[in-house]
């Protein structure tokens, strides 16, 4: 093996080190970070741009084998290799707590079934805390995707009703910002700019944003899915009710409906990162947890 580290490109957006991670993510399989929060990482409109070049690349002979990253914002890292190098990761937490801190502040996910890493990051001066990463799952073959929805309301996607207006107001409201005193939600050119870039970007299926539309036209639940025909999973990322709708089943309707179309594109299971009593009382049941670290 001839194992090299670099530094990923300092250039934000859709590059070839996007399309490398993302490959190596999805050989990689389910881990405590999937190729759908890459995605959704990479094109959000709260990235650290400016800190994209500190994500930690290792490669053995030009390929890709291990990923030491954050999301979104600095302060918190993951560390992610292929099953035959992961005696790299004491070297990534090393990297990453040298790097990849906010304000002083740094830690690590670890999932609780890894004790290999876990004792790496004891041995190091890490202690565990009780800030956890949850991951719910559905599968296909064991649970009905079935709903209904209230007279009036009906289904649409993305693809099909492009509002990047709607699509902002429904996430306003449903994740509460209104009621945590906020303000009400406001379009602007920068917002619809971002969407745009979100939206029309590579390994997105317009089709698999789920929106659930009121008898006024305005979206009311959404749920954004994802999937890619190369690995057998999709995943839920983000959900969210506008708060006059909830209780009537609409959350329901909107993730379901979106469980059954990357169903019907060969997806066998379909995770969230919640462990929310809604997604378990659709028929989502618990399926893995991870542990934030920091040092002592």
């Amino acid at each position: 093996m001839s194992i090299k580290f670099r530094n990923y490109t300092e250039e934000a957006g859709i590059t070839d080190d996007y399309y490398k991670v993302r490959d190596f993510f999805i050989d990689l399989g389910y881990t405590e970070f999937t190729y759908a929060r890459w995605d959704w990482m990479i094109t959000h409109g709260y990235l650290d741009k400016a800190s994209i070049g500190k994500i930690g690349l290792w490669e053995d002979c030009g390929k890709l084998v291990g990923v030491a990253t954050f999301d979104v914002g600095l302060g918190t890292a993951y560390c992610l290799t292929f099953p035959q190098y992961v005696h790299l990761k004491k070297e990534m937490l090393l990297y990453a707590k040298e790097n990849l801190f906010k304000d002083g502040k740094f830690g690590v996910v670890i999932q609780d079934t890894d004790l290999y890493f876990q004792d790496i990051a004891a041995n190091l001066g890490f202690i565990p805390t009780t800030n956890k990463e949850s991951d719910a799952i559905f599968y296909l073959d064991k649970t009905s995707t079935d709903y209904s929805l209230p007279e009036g309301f009906k289904i649409t996607t993305i693809k099909e009703t492009y509002d990047l207006y709607q699509y902002y107001r429904v996430l306003w409201k449903g994740f509460d910002h209104e009621l945590n005193g906020e303000g009400e939600f406001t379009f602007s050119e920068e917002k619809e700019k971002s969407g745009h870039i979100q939206m029309k970007r590579p390994n997105v299926d317009l089709d698999l944003k789920i929106a659930v539309v009121d008898p006024k036209g305005n979206f009311v639940s959404y749920c954004g899915m994802w999937y890619d025909k190369k690995i057998d999973y999709a995943v839920i990322e983000p959900v969210a009710t506008d708060p006059d709708y909830r209780k009537l089943g609409l959350g329901k309707a909107a993730v379901l409906e979106g469980i059954r179309r990357v169903g019907e594109l060969g997806a066998k299971k379909v995770l969230v990162g919640s462990s929310q009593q809604f997604y378990y009382s659709i028929g989502l049941r618990p399926f893995s947890t991870a542990t934030e670290w920091i040092s002592k």
